[in-house]
């Protein structure tokens, strides 16, 4: 069903198709490309002009396309397990893809560079697979942590992001950049040129603003204007485009959309009796799940972490744009996974848009889910946890798990949202 889907995620869309058949071909004439993950400095290789493709996007396709299975098992044929850290070894399984008319969008080119942080054990495994193929270098970033966190460090990070993060973090991932120019300079012939790295983190910037301006008009409005599902491609597609003027443009259209919805009064649930967040990577082989509870209960799923993140974890302002570029990944994952990091902003975020109630994916690769829902219960926000794979449908009952969310909807956030509904 796509009759309510906003115009910019159509055209984002298209776009990303467009995009990577072009890919394709660059990839065939011999060109670098890079594999990297979403939360890796991808700014080096826009500033460089090295092709990339994100590395849990096409996992979502692959999931989309319900072919993750079918990667799974080229896993478990060359040896690999096939249980753990699926969203990101789906990439690594396209390797062993030797039927590109079955695959998706023409399957997934080969890499000559792999970027990653080494967030644990079996990811960095993962990655070394990658750098024992001919032809392919994985390029780690290490991943360090800070005993002090700040409060309400969202407030800080455009501008004081230095006293969020910790000058030692700084330091060390800067450093780490200028070894990944050093080591992509000397690899492909390319030049890094700080001038063009100046003008890609300004646009990045100014797309983030929009994308900031986009989570608020969302959070003001009463109803929603927009489901979480259909506003994923208007801001993510461009987050993985970001530095380019188009992806400015197009987090710039996204916004104008939302913002003449919410003038005009649209709403995309008339009746809407109960504000959800959905916690947790993308549901991206059931997308329709989003929409479930609509007609029957009344409730709508208003937050997910993508334009969420998008408007509070990316913009930096500095006169150092290798320093401020850092200080984007040096606690990205903190931002997201990690106690109390994660937890204060999420709990920040459910009162910004009036939530009632939370539903929260449980992975087995999460990190710091308990804190997250304690943290969301003790504020007095139910929660609800699903504890199943956002791409592997082997663990995932979709059936059984919307009788478990009607029913804590009926007995747990309803009446409490009827209770506290201003009068309209």
């Amino acid at each position: 069903m796509t009759g309510d889907r906003p115009a910019s995620a159509l055209e984002a869309s298209r776009h990303q198709r467009e995009w990577f058949r072009r890919l394709h071909a660059e990839a065939g004439e011999g060109r670098p490309l890079a594999l990297v993950n979403a939360d890796a400095p991808q700014e080096i290789f826009r500033t460089m002009g090295i092709p990339y493709v994100v590395n849990q996007w096409w996992a979502s396709i692959v999931a989309a396309k319900q072919q993750t299975g079918r990667y799974l098992a080229l896993l478990r044929e060359h040896g690999y397990p096939d249980d753990t850290e699926q969203y990101s070894a789906t990439s690594l399984a396209s390797l062993f893809d030797d039927d590109p008319e079955s695959a998706p969008w023409g399957g997934l080119p080969r890499p000559t560079i792999v970027l990653g942080e080494t967030t644990g054990d079996t990811s960095r495994k993962v990655f070394d697979v990658w750098d024992r193929q001919p032809g392919i270098t994985y390029y780690p970033l290490e991943i360090a942590a800070e005993n002090l966190v700040p409060p309400s460090w969202w407030e800080l990070m455009p501008y004081q992001w230095e006293q969020a993060i910790g000058t030692a973090r700084v330091d060390l991932m800067t450093a780490e950049l200028q070894g990944l120019i050093r080591f992509l300079e000397t690899t492909t012939g390319l030049t890094f040129s700080e001038t063009r790295f100046r003008e890609v983190m300004a646009l990045i910037n100014e797309q983030e603003e929009w994308n900031r301006r986009t989570r608020d008009l969302v959070a003001r409005a009463r109803p929603t204007p927009l489901r979480v599902a259909d506003g994923i491609p208007s801001v993510m597609i461009p987050q993985w485009h970001r530095g380019t003027e188009w992806a400015r443009d197009a987090a710039r259209r996204f916004h104008d959309e939302v913002r003449e919805r919410v003038e005009s009064g649209h709403a995309v649930c008339p009746d809407e009796r109960a504000r959800l967040m959905w916690i947790g990577r993308g549901l991206w082989f059931d997308m329709d799940f989003y929409r479930s509870f609509e007609e029957r209960h009344g409730a709508v799923f208003v937050w997910s972490m993508y334009l969420a993140i998008a408007a509070d974890g990316y913009i930096r302002y500095g006169d150092d744009p290798l320093r401020a570029l850092a200080a984007r990944f040096a606690a990205f994952t903190d931002q997201l996974y990690t106690p109390p990091w994660s937890s204060e902003w999420y709990v920040k975020e459910a009162r910004l848009h009036g939530v009632h109630g939370v539903v929260h994916l449980i992975e087995d690769d999460a990190r710091g889910g308990y804190f997250t829902t304690q943290a969301l219960r003790r504020a007095g926000i139910p929660v609800i946890e699903i504890h199943t794979g956002n791409v592997d449908t082997r663990t995932y009952d979709g059936a059984a798990i919307t009788r478990r969310i009607e029913d804590w909807l009926e007995s747990a956030v309803l009446p409490e949202a009827e209770r506290t509904r201003a009068p309209r």
